[in-house]
């Protein structure tokens, strides 16, 4: 059994969640570490995929993702489910559902990642083929800023407090999937996974820089990147320039990769 899951398993089974509403209603039961403005809190998010060739690394899981995930452990636990599938259960719950999805899919197939996995499609990544793929977080746990999710400022290389949980939790997720991609979520998160390549965590060629966050609210980044939006047609809230150039350089990346 995982030592953090043992520790905090009592907690998750004797959680009454409806009565959760804010992160000021998370037991202290549930708190890894505290600095100043800065807290995280446990998520059973321990199980790591090994046979993993891509990572999909997100930012941390927010306060609505830490119901989720939680309640999620909790109703495994409450059946008798075993410890693995467990983590297994809690860690895949809510992952890339809905309108997000197909915009992710369509990204990394417009660069070749499928061709890379010798698949058809990355949306089999979803399916038949989701041993291939894991799910992450540059901040395993769900860390707070006064109360509120982490969004990415300050920067969590310049912060010491993130800095100690990047390196705690992904780092050894990361050092177990060495030949694996990673796909940021997210500038704040490329900057992340940088910093993890300059200390020798990573692989800066195994990092894909650049594909538009699949966010519906990033639609029009979206749409000109995969070719589904002319470039006449863009409003000035979307640089063109920027977003050929990131597409040109993951291209290149994929083609010099195998893909």
């Amino acid at each position: 059994m995982d030592v953090l899951f043992e520790r905090f398993a009592p907690a998750i089974r004797s959680l009454e969640l409806p009565r959760i509403a804010t992160p000021a209603d998370i037991p202290d039961t549930f708190l890894l570490a505290r600095e100043g403005r800065y807290s995280s809190y446990y998520l059973p998010f321990e199980s790591v995929n090994r046979a993993a060739r891509v990572v999909v690394v997100g930012i941390s899981p927010g306060f609505a993702q830490w119901k989720i995930a939680t309640g999620e452990a909790q109703r495994q636990l409450a059946a008798g489910a075993s410890v693995d599938d467990t983590l297994r259960a809690a860690r895949r719950t809510g992952a890339f559902s809905g309108a997000i999805r197909p915009n992710f899919v369509a990204l990394l197939d417009a660069i070749g990642v499928q061709r890379w996995l010798g698949i058809a499609s990355c949306s089999s990544l979803f399916g038949e083929d989701a041993p291939l793929v894991h799910i992450g977080a540059i901040l395993r746990h769900s860390v707070f800023v006064d109360g509120k999710n982490y969004s990415g400022t300050p920067a969590m290389h310049k912060q010491a407090f993130l800095r100690e949980e990047v390196l705690r939790y992904f780092a050894h997720e990361a050092q177990a999937l060495p030949k694996a991609l990673y796909i940021p979520m997210g500038a704040s998160v490329s900057e992340g996974l940088d910093w993890l390549a300059a200390q020798g965590v990573l692989r800066p060629n195994r990092i894909l820089h650049g594909l538009p966050h699949p966010s519906g609210a990033n639609a029009e980044r979206v749409a000109y990147f995969l070719g589904r939006k002319e470039r006449a047609a863009l409003s000035a809230k979307t640089n063109g320039d920027q977003i050929d150039a990131a597409r040109a350089r993951l291209l290149a990346q994929m083609a010099a990769l195998g893909g």
